[in-house]
């Protein structure tokens, strides 16, 4: 069996070489919104048709192997990294179908806030921030950024990171929740054990086409002087924006740019962003969607706790899933958390669906 049995290349092929069509025509710069939607789904399609070739050719080179093999030839080695590399492929497409959402294609905006206790937490957070950082670049993802408070010993207060690569979002929201620490503190002169808590939020970057009304007089917008992480590139102006929006109480920050015009500039996106997500809680609620987010995250409630004291075990409490190999997970592996969780949240959407019939 060739991939495109698992793909559709035909149907995707062809659907490309129309959308080709529509992008040669003169007139497809006509409407603003149109060429935007259509590139990316010209994109999407590239990209399935990329992954299909990739499969196709692993399979090929896989048979020739096979072939040597019964004619006696030591290609055991040259076998088991083909393997290798075909099961990680077929991971990247197991993943890509449990996505589910307008928006799990999108990029995503990152939050982590420490809970109660002061530089334990804090330190935690900032560890979180390395688990995601190590794990986007695994992935291939940009990241960026887009504020950094940080902690008076040691640490974050809160940190924002923009994650940019296909099915950010889709993968990231797995992450949603509070995430809870288990060991023997290193602040702690008596050598004692502590917990620290640290929340996660993640929302889908937004498309300039899709119209979020954001009035003026809604926003209360402070400036003041850059104070994260950057040693000498810390700004010594006061570029840094601060936006509140008093409906909501929704408030966004962004220091990273040297330009207060640009900080602003990537604050309101980030807003735009909130509240847009805000709106579709506000439609999962209503609709009783199983799959809202959020709807763990309360202290106390962690969905994830990570031990390094008195034994070593990372446990999601949602999945049961749990590894052995803390370290491995705090460096950046956190795929099989994800994938566990998405499953998880598609076999109850069935279920749900199921009953509802």
């Amino acid at each position: 069996m060739t991939s495109g049995v698992i793909f559709d290349a035909p149907g995707k092929k062809k659907e490309l070489d129309e959308l080709e069509k529509t992008i040669a025509d003169p007139s497809f710069w006509n409407d603003p919104l149109a060429p935007q939607q259509i590139l990316q789904r010209r994109k999407h399609l590239e990209e399935i048709l990329s992954l299909d070739t990739t499969l196709n050719r692993a399979v090929e080179d896989l048979e020739a192997f096979f072939e040597l093999a019964s004619e006696g030839e030591d290609v055991a080695r040259d076998i088991k990294t083909e393997m290798d590399h075909l099961e990680s492929e077929l991971l990247v497409i197991e993943t890509q179908t449990l996505l589910s959402g307008e928006n799990a294609q999108a990029n995503a905006f990152l939050t982590i806030h420490p809970g109660a206790g002061g530089t334990e937490s804090q330190d935690w957070a900032e560890m979180l921030l390395r688990m995601y950082l190590r794990w986007a670049e695994r992935k291939g993802f940009q990241t960026e950024l887009i504020d950094y408070q940080a902690g008076e010993e040691a640490g974050v207060k809160s940190v924002t990171v923009a994650v940019k690569g296909s099915n950010a979002y889709g993968m990231l929201v797995a992450e949603v929740g509070v995430h809870r620490l288990v060991r023997i503190s290193p602040f702690d002169a008596n050598k004692r054990r502590h917990t620290s808590f640290a929340s996660v939020f993640v929302y889908p970057e937004i498309d300039d086409d899709i119209e979020i009304v954001i009035e003026e007089k809604d926003l209360r917008i402070d400036t003041y002087r850059s104070t994260g992480a950057g040693g000498q590139h810390i700004n010594t102006t006061d570029s840094a924006v601060r936006i509140t929006h008093l409906p909501t109480g929704i408030v966004v920050s962004c220091q990273n740019e040297r330009s207060q015009h640009k900080n602003r500039s990537m604050a309101m996106k980030i807003l735009r962003a909130r509240l847009y997500e805000l709106e579709m809680e506000k439609k999962r609620a209503e609709n009783k969607v199983i799959e809202d987010s959020k709807m763990d995250i309360a202290w106390g409630s962690q969905i994830r706790s990570y031990v390094l004291h008195p034994y070593r075990l990372a446990k999601d409490h949602r999945t049961k899933l749990e590894i052995g190999d803390v370290d491995r997970v705090l460096d950046g592996d956190i795929d099989p958390f994800i994938k566990a969780y998405l499953v998880s949240r598609r076999d109850a959407r069935v279920a749900t669906e199921t009953q509802n019939h």
